[in-house]
């Protein structure tokens, strides 16, 4: 079987080392595993992903050597695929519609006690997950905000211990295989009222429509592949390989951000890099043919 690897970068600003070093580990193991290299888009929030940024990430992808097969995916292209997987979920009565805005959340989940996920953020507090479907409908209807939670101690009631393979390693050293734990995410968000999905539910659904054999990203999304397969365990989707790998920090030891600055590959370029430069600073070795 062919393996298949992917770079799924955002269209909301310009790559930066941090993406370089993804892209390039990607385009190097698929090389070395004569297998196949997509490009895909993760562009479902649509208003601070632009065409400028998309044209600018595969112009830097070219020029970095990588090659891709076509056509590039675009998630903001796909939402029926994405509604489709959710529709799935609603028919399993696994999700409910949480009405609380931000600031509710907070608020209910002020005490410094209250148990947080891996990235943080309270756990939802859960207010709306026993609405009476009628309230629920005539909330909706009233056009009220809300977003699709899926209710994480039902779906766990279906599925039974989870795991993944881990050939990388986690933020500290996990390899192997690796016991799941998406009860640390609560009622983690699958869609909005606006979008009908999340980062959690398109990435599923892409990698298993893609037949993406191997993800290989960075350590920071580790602990979210619980969710991811549990969210493939419920809609009957492949388990691919992860791989998480470290990630390239700023001098105070952050990760790079996009929200942060950190310098584009396009300014490196400009100053006089090359892409073994590039590939130098990311610590990756020279290409072949370099």
């Amino acid at each position: 079987m062919t393996r298949t690897f992917r770079f799924a970068p955002s269209p909301n600003g310009e790559l930066h080392l941090g993406h370089a070093y993804s892209a390039l580990l990607n385009g190097d193991l698929a090389r070395e595993a004569g297998g196949r290299l997509l490009i895909r888009m993760e562009d479902i929030d649509v208003t601070r992903c632009r065409p400028e940024f998309e044209a600018s990430i595969l112009e830097d992808l070219a020029w970095l050597g990588l090659a891709w097969e076509q056509p590039v995916r675009r998630q903001s292209e796909h939402f029926d695929a994405y509604a489709a997987a959710l529709d799935r979920l609603k028919a399993m009565d696994l999700v409910y519609p949480s009405f609380l805005s931000r600031a509710e959340i907070r608020a209910a989940t002020a005490d410094t006690d209250w148990p947080r996920d891996p990235d943080g953020a309270p756990l939802y507090p859960g207010f709306d997950r026993d609405l009476p479907a009628e309230a629920a409908s005539a909330k909706i209807a009233s056009s009220m905000p809300y977003a699709w939670r899926l209710n994480m101690d039902a779906a766990l009631s279906r599925t039974g211990p989870l795991a993944f393979r881990e050939t990388g390693h986690g933020p500290d050293g996990e390899t192997g295989a690796i016991s799941a734990d998406p009860a640390r995410w609560g009622d983690v968000v699958i869609a909005r009222k606006e979008i009908p999905t999340s980062y959690h539910l398109s990435v599923v659904v892409d990698d298993a429509l893609q037949g993406i054999s191997d993800v290989v990203r960075g350590e920071d999304l580790f602990h979210a592949t619980s969710v991811h397969r549990l969210l493939q365990t419920l809609l009957g989707l492949p388990e691919p390989r992860y791989r998480h790998h470290g990630l390239i920090r700023d001098a105070a030891g952050r990760k790079l951000s996009k929200s942060e600055g950190a310098t584009g590959l396009r300014q490196l370029r400009e100053a006089g890099m090359t892409p073994a430069d590039i590939r130098a600073r990311v610590g990756l070795q020279p290409t072949p043919s370099t």
